[in-house]
């Protein structure tokens, strides 16, 4: 793929405001993400109360994914992502100016991640299923690099930023520069014009779409294989690395060097993205698993050792095995399923996914009261590869190939 073809989805005006609008909107939450988790830890310093305001923001997002695939399979997407988009704006600044005023205490956080929940859970499926609406499809591996290059670069800046902010002025202002970016976000989609969609025969019917979706799901091996074991991943991942990782770099490397260790991960995210703007990603699921398996030395050494430099070398490498996991999802997705099911596949591949999440934020700060923060990272990190090895036991996710693609199937854009 020469680097003409690479960019060719910035010449499309449709795409160009919604890469800007992801833009934006990522630089504010990676500040956030940091900004919350010391917001917490300032008030009090058990990684139990952090696992309960991050469980507030998962448990109603999970609750309403599968409506939000019904949303955004029904109305046009960008619609959708503006409305969400403007809600976050109101929630998170909401959640900034308690905390720069010194009000904020955890139940109110508590409440204002519900709200952030909420809202997220009807936006998410439409966010991811939006792509293939503005590209051809013969673009979709670029788009999708393009949109993880935005994504991955800010992961760098971002993390590094707000634990700047943290340690000089406060967790608040990043807080509040995530809300303005939200809104920000939610106008640079204003000129963004998806192709019409075909009438649909029959009328609106919320329970019969999602029993579509549902049936839809169940019979393709490859689809629920990945989201059974992700459900399980993410719970693993979620405790111990972004519930108790906190806690540990606090009394160890300090919160800047926590900083540092997210942005390592985010530059191994961004520099492999670089690399797939220019090589196609053949067995994108294969591939993908065999680099998300790279998410557990991270953990095993933030157990066992650790030591800044250690932690910075394995989450470079665990940046960029995930992002070859995000490329072969997402391509295998959008190349395997059709528009009008994808965003509904989206949600019932969030909401397996997300939902054991709740129990990772829950569960992983009381078993390190109980049993020690170095036991419960190591055994996290040896059973993570365990369940990788399993999803791969799976022909269907192991030989899942590239699809075909012709100009003939590529989806029309409109070019305003």
């Amino acid at each position: 793929m020469t680097w003409s073809a690479a960019i060719a989805p910035l010449r499309n005006r449709n795409f160009a405001w919604y890469f800007a609008s992801r833009f934006v909107n990522t630089l504010g939450n990676m500040m956030a993400s940091i900004a919350l988790a010391f917001a917490v830890l300032d008030i009090t310093d058990s990684p139990t109360a952090l696992g309960q305001v991050l469980a507030a923001h998962t448990i109603p997002m999970i609750a309403l994914l599968l409506y939000g695939g019904v949303i955004a399979d029904r109305f046009p997407r960008t619609v959708v992502l503006q409305s969400s988009n403007l809600a976050s704006a109101v929630s998170q600044g909401a959640m900034a100016a308690l905390v720069l005023t010194g009000e904020a205490e955890i139940w109110m956080l508590v409440v204002l991640a519900g709200v952030h929940g909420v809202v997220s859970g009807v936006g998410f499926p439409a966010m991811a299923s939006v792509l293939p609406q503005l590209v051809e499809r013969t673009d979709l591996q670029p788009a999708n690099a393009l949109v993880s290059l935005t994504r991955n670069g800010m992961m760098v800046l971002g993390p590094t930023i707000g634990a700047l902010l943290v340690v000089t002025v406060g967790s608040g202002w990043a807080l509040a520069v995530d809300a303005a970016t939200w809104l920000l976000a939610a106008l640079l989609l204003v000129p963004v014009r998806l192709p019409a969609r075909q009438p649909r025969a029959e009328a609106p019917d919320t329970l019969r779409e999602l029993r579509e979706g549902w049936s839809f799901f169940w019979a393709t091996p490859w689809l629920w294989t990945v989201v059974v074991g992700f459900g399980v991943l993410n719970a693993i991942h979620t405790g111990a690395w972004f519930t108790l990782g906190p806690a540990v770099a606090d009394d160890t490397i300090g919160r800047q060097g926590w900083g540092y260790v997210l942005s390592a991960e985010a530059a191994g995210l961004l520099l492999t993205t670089v690399v797939l703007l220019r090589v196609r990603l053949e067995r994108p699921l294969l591939l993908g698993m065999l680099g998300i398996a790279l998410i557990a030395p991270p953990m095993l050494l933030l157990g066992v050792s650790p030591h800044l430099v250690g932690l910075v070398t394995a989450a470079f490498l665990a940046g960029a095995g995930t992002e070859v996991f995000g490329m072969g999802w997402n391509l295998a997705m959008q190349e395997n399923i059709e528009d009008g099911m994808l965003s509904r596949a989206y949600s019932y591949d969030a909401l397996g996914s997300f939902i054991a999440m709740p129990v990772g934020q829950l569960a992983w700060g009381p078993l390190a009261v109980a049993f020690g923060f170095q036991p419960v990272l190591v055994v996290s990190a040896i059973a993570y590869v365990g369940v990788v090895a399993l999803v791969l036991c799976s022909r269907s996710v192991r030989e899942l190939p590239r699809a075909p693609v012709t100009p003939a199937s590529a989806v029309t854009t409109t070019t305003p």
